[in-house]
């Protein structure tokens, strides 16, 4: 526990964005923290970030991860990466972002946002796809 460093507002230690992300586990690699930086999924005050921006206490940032997006306030800042009880000590997210991805979450599971078909298809719309994709017509094993 001796090792861990965590910077306060005012001191001389620098943390990157992507290592600040990575370290709150975000993301499972400081690389896929930096791609999804530069691929405009984290945001600060409305505006894309770059992966060298220096977070501050107190600061919110937009954060997409897969189907779920999250808004989190920067509690402390850290440039090691600890577990998981840790890791949550580092932000906190606001109330209606937790709202917004339960519900979001619901919607999925209930297959609001999935793509609907009327089962298996018939032996003819298997002709028509299989032609569609460029088959010959003959079967080759």
């Amino acid at each position: 526990m001796s090792e861990v460093r965590v910077a306060k507002q005012d001191a001389d230690d620098k943390v990157r964005l992507d290592k600040w992300l990575w370290a709150a586990r975000f993301y499972k690699t400081r690389a896929l923290a930096k791609a999804a930086i530069e691929g405009g999924k984290v945001h600060c005050r409305g505006e894309r970030c770059k992966p060298g921006k220096e977070p501050k206490v107190g600061e919110e940032y937009v954060i997409r991860t897969g189907f779920d997006e999250r808004t989190v306030v920067v509690q402390a800042l850290s440039v090691v990466r600890r577990g998981a009880p840790e890791a949550q000590t580092l932000y906190a997210e606001t109330g209606e972002s937790i709202v917004r991805r339960e519900k979001a979450a619901e919607q999925r599971k209930a297959g609001a946002l999935g793509v609907q078909t009327e089962g298996r298809p018939s032996k003819k719309q298997r002709r028509q796809l299989f032609y569609l994709r460029g088959g010959s017509g003959e079967w080759v094993e």
